[in-house]
């Protein structure tokens, strides 16, 4: 991996995490409907930018009920997920349990294409659950009223990703679709989804000039801007060392928490967190090389 894409991973990782610290502060003002309508809107609108920049076409005719699947798997569902949880939990504690996507991704995939759980994974499972259930046993934002609900949400966002990261790619529907394409269609289609439900959900509260550059910062660089560090990444890394973002995104997640929202680091926090990259690296296989590294420094 260049320095060019370590920095891009690195800033990838980043951004991600303080998506959870936008989500914190604009879901109480706004509620979860609104404040998803506005981030997938901002998102669309920027990838349809830069569709017209770098003339990507959308094929609409051809992969609308794609766009729709995976807009509801990959965007609507769990964004809105998300900002529901984010009413009452931790910035840390959400962007830790994020971390077990590609535990549920495998878990779904070994039902899903009915391949076998070799005992390395199912270690890494295990680690993984423990890790969670580590931070759900002694983190104090449990306590709080609607926390266990908030907790069953952000696992089930998890689920949903592992959800659509199968579905893409192993449906017969997304085949042949180039990810930016993915990216651009899903967000309109995630549009379509939320809109109706957003005059059921009124904002309960005015947003200040804060909330709003929250929000924007949540569609325009949380979800447009990285979707293209991302896609770019698995262009030039490939999918295996993209998928490493997944390791660095709790640590900043919590570094975010810490600096912009008076959170506190406890042991359990670190340790957790620990665990639960630990069983993910175990799960997907992930191996740092080392010796090349010691070579490229020779």
């Amino acid at each position: 991996m260049s320095t060019a894409n370590l920095l891009r991973l690195i800033f990838l990782a980043a951004i991600w995490g303080g998506s959870f610290l936008f989500m914190r502060i604009a879901a109480p003002v706004l509620g979860a409907p609104v404040l998803i309508e506005y981030r997938v809107l901002f998102a669309a609108l920027f990838l349809a930018v830069m569709a017209l920049v770098l003339k990507k076409p959308l094929a609409l005719r051809q992969h609308w009920k794609h766009y729709l699947i995976l807009g509801l798997v990959n965007s609507a569902l769990p964004f809105l997920l998300f900002a529901f949880a984010a009413r009452t939990l931790s910035v840390s504690l959400m962007a830790v349990l994020n971390a077990s996507t590609p535990l549920w991704g495998t878990l779904i995939a070994a039902v899903w294409s009915r391949h076998p759980i070799t005992p390395k994974v199912a270690i890494g499972l295990l680690l993984g659950a423990c890790g969670v259930a580590l931070l759900v046993g002694f983190d104090h934002v449990t306590s709080k009223p609607g926390a266990g609900i908030a907790i069953v949400a952000v696992l089930c966002a998890s689920f949903m990703y592992g959800v659509a990261s199968n579905y893409t790619s192993s449906a017969a529907s997304a085949q042949g679709v180039e990810p930016f394409a993915n990216a651009h269609g899903s967000m309109w289609a995630s549009v379509l989804l939320v809109l109706p439900v957003v005059p059921f959900f009124p904002a309960p509260a005015t947003p200040t000039i804060g909330v709003m550059g929250a929000v924007i910062a949540l569609g325009v660089l949380c979800s447009g801007v990285a979707y293209l560090i991302y896609f770019r990444l698995i262009q030039d890394v490939g999918p295996s060392s993209a998928l490493t973002v997944t390791f660095l995104s709790p640590l900043f997640g919590i570094l975010w928490g810490v600096l912009f929202a008076d959170e506190t680091i406890h042991w359990y926090t670190v340790a957790g967190a620990g665990i639960v990259v630990v069983g993910t690296a175990l799960v997907t296989g992930f191996r740092p090389k080392f010796g090349a590294l010691r070579k490229a420094r020779a």
